[in-house]
């Protein structure tokens, strides 16, 4: 994991965390090449916005199987982890696994994640720009190859691994198993976004997060009356007097001190 540049102002620092299944050559907005493949670029969250963390994923092979826990399953006060996913690009073919087709117990879960056969039992679902996704703790998910999304989730780095393709990484099918849902993916939680409007993605229980086009009406406006994180996709925001670029994240006091006149769209999130 390297530091890629400090925070200035509002603008918050970012991390590029090396993975197995990431990528050398980045793509937009960051485009650059790296030494070693990065699979996430985050955006440190500080104090201002201490328990939500907004980050970008770039996948070159398969993620692992993997489930994490609700609060206090990995020990008294942990935080859960609750995350969402928003597809920026996919190649064609890409898929994202969550759930399960049906019903599988503990025990079928287990046999399968030992001979690897969990991933047919999973749910796969083409991966097309604009697909959305929200996925409660205790869902075991998996991303495929091909892809770029946005993930914003509760700030913590739990997981537990079912299968990883016989990669030499560390298993966690004990822990995982105590945790995960059998159950299929509840098809509420899919929806496709409308790059060119304004929609609220979430709305709870953990964080709130709504794609803004252009500028935001009162109503939004009286929504973020405190800190929130802004995630300009298209176009530029200016945070206290500092130009928020594509690539880029800041965090401002209340949203009604954002300039959005150069916006065309971007994420804010906000804690519950």
């Amino acid at each position: 994991m390297s530091r890629d540049g400090d925070m200035a102002g509002p603008r918050l620092a970012t991390r590029s965390v090396a993975k197995v299944w990431g990528r050398r050559q980045l793509p937009a907005p960051f485009a650059r090449t790296e030494s070693d493949p990065v699979g996430e670029i985050w955006f440190e969250p500080g104090a201002a916005m201490p328990d939500i963390l907004v980050k970008y994923l770039f996948t070159s092979a398969k993620l692992s199987v993997q489930v994490h826990p609700r609060a206090g399953e990995a020990g008294a006060g942990v935080p859960g982890k609750d995350e969402c996913w928003l597809v920026v690009a996919a190649e064609p073919g890409a898929r994202l696994a969550i759930g399960f087709d049906r019903p599988v117990s503990r025990d079928a879960m287990r046999a399968a994640a030992l001979d690897g056969s969990i991933e047919g039992l999973l749910t796969w679902h083409e991966a097309r720009p604009g697909d959305f996704f929200y996925l409660p703790a205790g869902t075991v998910h998996a991303i495929g190859a091909g892809i770029s999304l946005i993930e914003v989730q509760q700030n913590t780095d739990i997981t537990y691994r079912l299968y990883d393709y016989g990669r030499p990484r560390d298993l966690h099918l004990d822990r995982a198993l105590a945790v995960a849902s059998g159950e299929p993916y509840r098809r509420e939680l899919h929806r496709r976004v409308d790059p060119d409007a304004n929609a609220c993605l979430v709305d709870g229980p953990h964080f709130r997060l709504d794609q803004l086009v252009g500028e935001p009406g009162t109503g939004l406006r009286a929504a973020y009356r405190g800190v929130c994180q802004i995630l300009p996709i298209a176009g530029e925001v200016m945070v206290d007097g500092a130009v928020i670029a594509p690539g880029e994240s800041a965090v401002a006091l209340a949203l009604g001190g954002v300039d959005f006149s150069a916006s065309q769209r971007c994420l804010v999130v906000g804690a519950v």
